[in-house]
């Protein structure tokens, strides 16, 4: 080897060390929260952070409250933020720069009140919202007559159904689900039984495997709707205007990129759609699997998905 190849082999090494020594050591912390759905996509980014050589550390934490942890620096990176049930902390967190947003995760989702297929029978006129209205005794159990029954969110996970129950003045009664999984299981006995059903939910999901649930027609969503009585169910009420459907993105605390280049370029190049989410959900929540389980398989089969993710961390 000359003396330039010798310079240069030398000097190629220098920056790679250098690259290398700006990640830092520490456990990148990740955002864990109450539904499977987000449980995979936070499993696939710790695995390729470890890929990379990461360490990595999971922490349980809820939808809304992790904001401020993650804008205080003690999470690091949410790679499933649904940017329509965020509270108040998170829209002033990003635009003070303390969350950055890195990109969105590649989901297509919808979320909504939604039915199964018998209520159709029971309520002529679904999915229009007028219809739900008209025919609200149909939703009713002996608990909420004579208003219906809705099955919201956990209450940690926002107050949207209840807060629209409220300002429309709806005939509804706003029950808070235990958990994603207490939800499940209200969908599935409902379904064995007929029983009245109405609940929040999203998609993507594997329940919509099991039955042809529809979502209620709202009235358009509105970005002034708070203020302007315009749009929604009243035009003498705000607050009234169906849900705004989410963009999904990935987020880290402000000093993510300076801690760890590498984990930001990955996490950055890193994509879930919703054909990927759905089928490990089904091995989770439906064959009872366990998530590790199922995400190492999922990286074993995948490799040229994944890889591209991996060598990013390293450019």
């Amino acid at each position: 080897m000359n003396k330039f190849s010798k310079v240069m082999a030398t000097l190629a090494f220098s920056l790679f060390a250098a690259n290398a020594a700006a990640d830092s050591k520490d456990a990148i912390k990740i955002s864990i929260n109450e539904w499977t759905g987000q449980h995979i996509s936070a499993h696939i980014s710790g695995s390729v952070l470890k890929k990379a050589g990461f360490e990595v550390e999971y922490v349980t934490a809820g939808a809304v409250p992790q904001f401020a942890a993650i804008a205080q620096g003690n999470l690091h990176l949410q790679p499933e933020t649904w940017g329509n049930n965020v509270g108040e902390i998170y829209p002033k967190s990003v635009a003070s720069g303390d969350i950055v947003q890195i990109g969105l995760l590649g989901l297509e989702p919808q979320e909504g009140w939604m039915y199964p297929p018998y209520m159709k029978e029971k309520c002529p006129g679904l999915p229009d919202v007028q219809a739900l209205i008209k025919c609200t005794q149909a939703f009713a159990t002996a608990e909420t007559f004579p208003e219906g029954r809705l099955i919201a969110y956990p209450a940690d996970w926002g107050t949207r159904s209840k807060d629209l129950i409220k300002n429309a003045g709806l005939p509804f009664k706003a029950i808070a689900g235990g958990s994603e999984g207490a939800m499940i299981a209200e969908m599935q006995a409902a379904l064995k039984t007929k029983e009245p059903m109405l609940i929040m939910f999203w998609a993507p999901h594997w329940i919509h495997t099991e039955a042809d649930w529809e979502f209620v027609k709202m009235p358009a969503p509105a970005d002034d709707c708070d203020t302007n009585p315009e749009p929604g169910f009243d035009p003498k009420k705000t607050g009234d205007c169906g849900f705004k459907q989410a963009k999904i993105t990935k987020i880290v605390s402000r000093d993510f990129e300076k801690n760890w280049p590498g984990a930001f370029k990955a996490m950055s190049a890193m994509t879930i759609d919703n054909a990927t989410q759905n089928t490990l959900m089904l091995e989770v929540d439906q064959k009872k699997r366990k998530l590790e389980e199922v995400i190492k398989e999922w990286m074993d089969a995948n490799e040229e998905t994944w890889k591209p993710w991996v060598d990013a961390a390293k450019s």
